[in-house]
């Protein structure tokens, strides 16, 4: 479900990490600074301002920010319709069938949306769908990983249009900016200059803490370390003239999966995305939270309690793939089968059967604490692994929670995720778009009530 943009989320996700172009406020300009990728002028916006709540546009008074406040509200709505006719989009958001008219040609006319099929056999004049227009933005997401890194390019409608990986033992800077360098080259061979200059900008998902557990991913101390004082988003931001936002890794994958997966379906529901080490992202009311920090959904920190002893551990240690690394080690086997390709794994086996039994059994008691604390409706599970491998992991964990004492709680379900590996870099390159194009959530809702 990749080909369809939907983009419910408040806001930004860089809790304030923008680089290489001063905020401005995008209330203000002309037509072709209204949007970075208008074919009239190509110019390229200033990163999303932070300390701006993007219903300050409705709300400020400002014609032109009013203007651009109702043109982000129609592209969030067919975002999320997939296409609507100018007739429901002025029904949806309350505006006048003129000022509808007005927009979606404003619309149109920056290559931003196209024009269906008229839809035929109804009494009068049959009705014209209007859809994204899939070259109308572009953006580009960076995974960087304990084990591997990612790369990729999607358009206005999600859809990745190319993409890159790398694996090593353990990251270093300077092999990940070469790996950035070169791969904004590749990646952007195939398309046009015009549509280079539609790119919208480049999103960083990451762990905040990369440095952390070096014993568990066997790193040398003083490579980790380096990360510690190491400006990614300005050495990033000084390879391009993009702006350049940073978000959690987990966070990311969280945010993507709410976007382009089945997270559409369900108003609360807890993720989790099971990588080097577990992670995970909290939606409540189809808006992702993140925390007075940026770390709300820091579920690998969950305590859970440790098998055949009361003694509690946190669930980073027990299910996440460091551990697998572990179990394939031991049998003198190598570990980097599981980061060369994620979505194929060939046969591993016992350590395999082994890992899902552990990692179920207390990624079970998290779902189950988690539902305690709020009333989700699913817990949402995916990993940088094969289908298969997912499968075999909601369905034990599905069997694992069953054993568990469930009084009190309110029925919930536990499902699959649809995005898997590349989820963390399509959440990154959502940020630029959502920079751009997302609208507040809160007044979305309130058009569609």
């Amino acid at each position: 479900m990749r080909d369809r943009l939907i983009l419910p989320i408040t806001g930004n996700l860089t809790g304030g990490y923008t680089s290489g172009i001063p905020a401005g406020n995008p209330g203000q300009g002309t037509a072709k600074e209204r949007y970075p990728m208008s074919e009239r002028g190509h110019e390229r916006a200033a990163p999303h301002n932070p300390g701006q709540h993007p219903g300050d546009l409705a709300r400020g008074g400002s014609q032109s920010g009013v203007r651009l406040y109702n043109e982000r509200l129609v592209l969030s709505l067919i975002r999320r319709y997939g296409s609507l006719p100018k007739a429901e989009i002025a029904r949806f958001t309350g505006l006048s069938a003129q000022t509808a008219s007005v927009i979606v040609k404003q619309l149109e006319a920056d290559g931003l949306l196209l024009r269906q099929r008229p839809q035929r056999g109804r009494i009068g004049q049959p009705p014209v769908p209007l859809s994204l227009n899939p070259d109308g933005a572009f953006s580009v997401g960076l995974k960087v990983g304990r084990r591997s890194s990612d790369l990729v390019l999607i358009d206005l409608t999600g859809r990745v249009r190319a993409g890159l990986h790398q694996t090593y033992r353990y990251p270093e800077p300077a092999r990940i900016l070469a790996f950035v360098r070169d791969g904004i080259a590749q990646l952007t061979a195939e398309l046009r200059p015009a549509d280079i200059k539609r790119i919208s900008g480049l999103g960083i998902a990451t762990p905040f803490e990369i440095w952390n557990w070096e014993k568990e991913i066997g790193a040398p101390h003083d490579v980790l370390q380096v990360w510690r004082n190491f400006d990614l988003v300005g050495e990033i931001a000084a390879l391009t003239n993009w702006p350049v936002q940073l978000c959690n890794d987990a966070t990311a994958a969280c945010a993507a999966e709410l976007s382009f997966g089945i997270g559409s379906r369900y108003r609360d529901f807890v993720y989790f995305f099971i990588g080097s080490f577990i992670g995970g992202g909290i939606v409540l009311n189809g808006a992702l939270v993140q925390g007075r920090t940026g770390n709300a959904g820091a579920l690998g920190s969950m305590p859970v309690a440790g098998e055949g002893t009361a003694k509690a551990q946190q669930l980073i240690r027990s299910a996440s793939l460091y551990r697998l690394e572990q179990k394939i080690a031991a049998q003198g086997r190598d570990p980097q089968v599981l980061w060369r390709d994620p979505r194929d794994w060939g046969e591993i086996g016992q350590p395999l059967d082994a890992w899902i039994k552990d990692a179920t059994a207390h990624l079970a008691q998290a779902i189950v604490a988690s539902v305690a604390v709020v009333d989700f409706e699913a817990a949402v599970v995916d990993g940088a692994f094969p289908a298969p491998v997912r499968s075999r992991v909601v369905q034990e964990t599905q069997r694992r929670i069953a054993e568990l004492d469930l009084q009190g709680l309110s029925p919930f379900q536990v499902v699959e995720g649809t995005i898997g590996s590349d989820a963390r870099a399509i959440g990154g390159a959502s940020l630029p778009l959502l920079a751009s194009y997302a609208v507040d959530r809160d007044v979305l809702l309130r058009a569609l009530t």
